[in-house]
C-alpha cells in the first residue's frame, strides 16, 4: 500500500456496480454479477478522509464499539480475581490505554490498515486458569488476591509475547500466509466473525427489553436512510451511535421508573444504567504506568496457556486484517505485511504485560464490521478513535460514565457487526472456483469444524475451574487450557 501525498481528500465518486448479466434459470434464479476487486459502495477508502467533524464523530463511534468488549472482559474476570469496583475501573482504564497505544502502532508501523487493536477473549481461559490457582491460597484480603493474580497475569503476558514476536519477525508467519489462497481466506475470515456468536444474541437475551429494540432499530435504520438524501448520509455513517443513544435513554427511563427494582440480581446487572459503584469508584485522573500492580510473577503453567492464546490471536488478527483490507478499499495484505503486523502485535502484548492489562490485544472484529456499516474505511478515523481511548483511560470518571451502557446494547450491535465480517469472508469465494468439489469440500469442512470444535471445549470445560475433558497431572502445562484456547 502506498501512502498518498495529500491525506485529506474529497470523497471519491461512488463507482457504479457492474450491470448484471442474464444468468441461467437453474438452481438460483436472478442476475449474475462478475467478480469485483473493490466494494462499489465505499465512500472513503483507506487514504481518503471525511471532514474533520465527521472524522471525530466516526472516531468516537469506533471507541464506543470497542468499549463494549473492554467492559465485558473486565466484568467477567475482575470479580473472579477478588477485585472491587475500583479495581474493575482501573483494569478498564489499563485496557483502554493499551488499546489506544497498540492501535496507533498498527496503523503507523504494522499493517497500516484501519483496524482497532482491542482486548481479546482468546486469553480468557488462560486467565481463568490463573485465577483458579490462587482461589485455594490464603490472603489477608480479597484485594491482596486480586493483586497477586494480576501480577501472575502480567508475567504470563510478558513471556508469552515471544510467540508472536518470533512468528512475526522470524518470518514464520510470512512463510505460512504466503500460501493463503481465497479458499483459505474464506473460512479464516468467516470463522473470525461467526465464532463470536456467544457475544451476540445470547448476551442480548440477558435483557431483551433493551437488547431487542436496539437490534431492530439498527436494521430499521438501513431502510430509513433511503427516505431522504440528508437522512441517508446521517444514518449511513452514524446509525450505530444514534441507536445507542436512543436505547440508552430508553434504558435510563426504565431504570428511573423502577422497572428493575424487584428483579433477579443478574437481570438488574444487565439492564440498569445506574451502576454508580463503578462511576463513584473510578479515579478522576490516573495515568497507567508500568507494573502498576506490582512485580510480575512467572510460572511455567501460566505461561503455556498464554502462549496458546497468543498463537490463536495471530490467526484471528490475520483474518480480521483481510476483512479490513476489503472493507477499506485496500489490496489484501501481502505476507511481509502480515509478518510485520504479527511481530508488532507481540510487542503490543509485551506492553500489555508491562502496563498491567488483564488480557492481550488482537485486531477488533467488531470495529472492522463498523467499517462496512458506515462505508468509511479511512485510516485517520481509527487513529482519531485512539485519542478517545487514551483520554478516557486517563480521565476515569468520564470513561466510567460510558461504561455504564448496558451490555445487551453492545451485544445487539455485535449481532450486526460480526455478521458483516462473516459475510465479507464469504465474498472472497468469488475469486475461487466455487464449482470445484475440492474447494467445496475444504470450505465446508473448515467452516464446520472451525465452529464445532470450540463448542466441544466450551461444553466440557468448567469456566470457574478451567478443567476440561483433557486432564494432566503435570503442574507446568495444562492440556485443557491449551486445547480450549485453540
Amino acid at each position: 500500500m502506498v501512502e498518498a501525498a495529500n491525506h485529506h481528500h474529497q470523497p471519491p465518486p461512488i463507482s457504479v456496480a457492474p450491470r448484471p448479466t442474464a444468468g441461467p434459470l437453474g438452481g438460483a434464479r436472478g442476475p449474475v454479477y462478475p467478480p469485483a476487486e473493490q466494494l462499489h459502495q465505499l465512500h472513503y477508502c483507506i487514504h481518503s478522509n471525511p471532514s474533520w467533524p465527521q472524522t471525530v464523530l466516526l472516531g468516537f463511534q469506533h471507541f464506543i464499539v470497542m468499549l463494549g468488549t473492554t467492559v465485558m472482559i473486565a466484568t467477567m474476570l475482575v470479580p473472579r480475581m477478588g477485585g472491587s469496583a475500583g479495581d474493575k475501573a482501573r483494569v478498564i482504564q489499563a485496557l483502554l490505554f493499551m488499546s489506544g497505544v497498540n492501535t496507533l502502532l498498527q496503523t503507523w508501523f504494522g499493517t497500516r490498515l484501519p483496524t482497532v487493536m482491542g482486548p481479546s477473549f482468546a486469553y480468557a481461559i488462560s486467565v481463568l486458569s490463573i485465577i483458579k490457582d490462587f482461589n485455594d491460597s490464603t490472603f489477608t484480603s480479597e484485594h491482596a488476591r486480586f493483586l497477586r493474580t494480576m501480577r501472575a497475569i502480567q508475567g504470563s503476558l510478558i513471556v508469552s509475547s515471544i510467540i508472536n514476536i518470533i512468528l512475526g519477525y522470524g518470518n514464520t508467519w510470512g512463510i505460512l500466509t504466503r500460501h493463503f489462497t481465497p479458499v483459505v481466506i474464506v473460512p479464516v475470515v468467516c470463522v473470525v466473525g461467526l465464532g463470536l456468536f456467544g457475544r451476540g444474541f445470547p448476551l442480548l437475551g440477558d435483557c431483551v427489553e433493551i437488547g431487542l429494540p436496539m437490534l431492530i432499530l439498527l436494521v430499521v435504520c438501513q431502510y430509513l436512510k433511503r427516505v431522504h438524501h440528508l437522512m441517508h448520509s446521517v444514518l449511513e455513517r452514524f446509525s450505530l451511535l444514534i441507536s445507542v443513544g436512543i436505547i440508552w435513554g430508553f434504558a435510563a427511563i426504565l431504570t428511573a421508573v423502577g422497572a428493575y427494582n424487584n428483579v433477579k440480581p443478574m437481570t438488574e446487572q444487565s439492564c440498569r444504567v445506574d451502576r454508580s459503584v463503578l462511576l463513584s469508584s473510578a479515579p478522576w485522573i490516573k495515568f497507567p504506568y508500568p507494573f502498576q500492580w506490582g512485580a510480575p510473577i512467572f510460572r511455567a503453567s501460566h505461561v503455556f496457556g498464554m502462549m496458546g492464546a497468543a498463537f490463536v490471536t495471530s490467526a484471528e488478527s490475520t483474518g480480521t486484517f483481510y476483512a479490513a483490507a476489503r472493507l477499506a478499499g485496500a489490496t489484501s495484505p501481502p505476507a511481509h505485511v502480515l509478518t510485520r503486523s504479527i511481530g508488532l502485535q507481540g510487542i503490543g502484548q509485551l506492553l500489555d504485560g508491562i502496563f498491567g492489562a488483564a488480557v492481550g490485544t488482537t485486531a477488533s472484529v467488531e470495529n472492522v464490521g463498523l467499517l462496512g456499516l458506515t462505508h468509511v474505511g479511512s485510516r485517520r478515523v481509527v487513529q482519531i478513535s485512539t485519542a478517545f481511548m487514551i483520554f478516557f483511560a486517563i480521565f476515569g470518571k468520564f470513561g466510567a460514565f460510558f461504561a455504564s451502557i448496558p451490555l445487551p446494547i453492545f451485544a445487539a450491535a455485535y449481532c450486526v457487526l460480526y455478521g458483516i465480517v462473516a459475510a465479507i469472508g464469504v465474498s472472497f469465494i468469488q475469486f475461487a472456483n466455487s464449482n470445484s468439489m475440492r474447494n467445496i469440500y475444504i470450505l465446508g469442512l473448515s467452516l464446520f469444524l472451525g465452529i464445532s470444535i470450540p463448542q466441544y471445549f466450551v461444553t466440557h470445560t468448567d469456566m470457574n475451574t478451567g478443567h476440561g475433558p483433557v486432564r494432566t497431572n503435570a503442574g507446568w502445562v495444562r492440556c485443557s487450557c491449551l486445547l480450549h484456547t485453540f
